[in-house]
């Protein structure tokens, strides 16, 4: 555990640089850089597709962040505690939920398919479930219940976890790190691991556009479900018998195996239409001379020849 990685010397000051921060800002870039390029390799521009993205990581934070303030109102003090998100603090299924409605907006804006914007961009999410987990375990929180295997993992004195077990009595007076517990940040990173193989694997064989984001739905729903189970940490709220994310993700399954049915029959209806990185398809969904200035222009020697064929 080590929720400051060392400070920064800033005029009189040293400037805290925190674990979980620079996962969250380190998950940002990478998923930046393997958007964009998946968005181009699909038709789409880079500028405005950056710009989509720079909306939806917004909306994303936001998003994360509003589900945790409203599961912890007990936890804040104070108003601006709300604003310190590089502490930890954040909720995956916020963060999606928020990024999908930011997302839904820009594209509706712009004219942007959502669909092939939503194949491009789930990938980021499951790297960033990779790095940003490991912040959650530098930083301590998230953590696991106990457990007494081979792979389990202590935390300091000080730490969530010995703070919670201190609580509930189950260390003695003086204990120096808290109970072995599951390492649960490690199960959401190799999720997150499982599911980028996945999303690639039915990228390389896809026959219609959302598969790929149909599959990380359901995939994250089913493995969240169950890491859920394992995690023992007081932060995360709760919708009856079930967790918060719990709770989410059922809602989230069902609604992805509907939109995979919904979307199939569409696909059987009309396979090319269902195609979008296809002929510039996934650029816009306005006019068909907006489709046309954005696909790409022939150079020179081939207008000379479609010129000399014509006449």
């Amino acid at each position: 555990m080590r929720p400051v990685l060392f400070h920064i010397p800033l005029g009189f000051a040293n400037v805290p640089l925190y674990s979980y921060g620079l996962m969250l800002a380190l998950s940002l870039i990478v998923g930046w850089y393997l958007t964009l390029e998946l968005c181009v390799r699909d038709g789409m521009d880079r500028q405005e597709m950056g710009r989509c993205y720079m909306w939806t990581a917004g909306a994303a934070l936001a998003g994360a962040r509003l589900l945790y303030v409203l599961t912890n109102l007990d936890r804040f003090d104070n108003f601006l505690e709300v604003f310190k998100v590089w502490q930890g603090g954040l909720v995956a299924y916020g963060g999606f939920l928020g990024g999908f409605v930011g997302a839904a907006v820009f594209c509706k804006l712009k004219g942007v398919r959502l669909l092939a914007w939503a194949d491009c961009a789930v990938p980021s999410l499951c790297t960033g479930l990779m790095i940003t987990r490991i912040g959650c375990l530098l930083y301590g929180c998230d953590f696991g219940k106990p457990f007494d295997g081979k792979w389990s993992i202590v935390f300091p004195a000080g730490s969530p976890a010995y703070n919670q077990q201190r609580v509930e009595g189950l260390l003695p007076p003086h204990a120096t790190h808290s109970l072995p517990v599951h390492p649960a940040q490690l199960y959401e990173s190799l999720n997150g691991l499982m599911l980028l193989g996945l999303v690639f694997l039915v990228r390389r064989y896809r026959k219609f556009s959302g598969e790929m984001f149909v599959a990380f739905t359901m995939g994250y729903a089913i493995l969240r479900y169950y890491v859920e189970v394992l995690r023992a940490d007081e932060q995360r709220g709760n919708v009856g018998p079930l967790t918060t994310s719990q709770f989410i993700g059922v809602a989230t399954f069902l609604a992805g195996a509907a939109l995979l049915g919904y979307l199939y029959s569409r696909y059987r209806k009309n396979p090319h239409a269902m195609q979008l990185w296809t002929d510039g398809q996934a650029l816009v969904a306005a006019t068909p001379g907006a489709v046309a200035a954005a696909m790409p222009k022939p150079s020179a020697n081939a207008e000379k020849r479609r010129r000399k064929k014509r006449s």
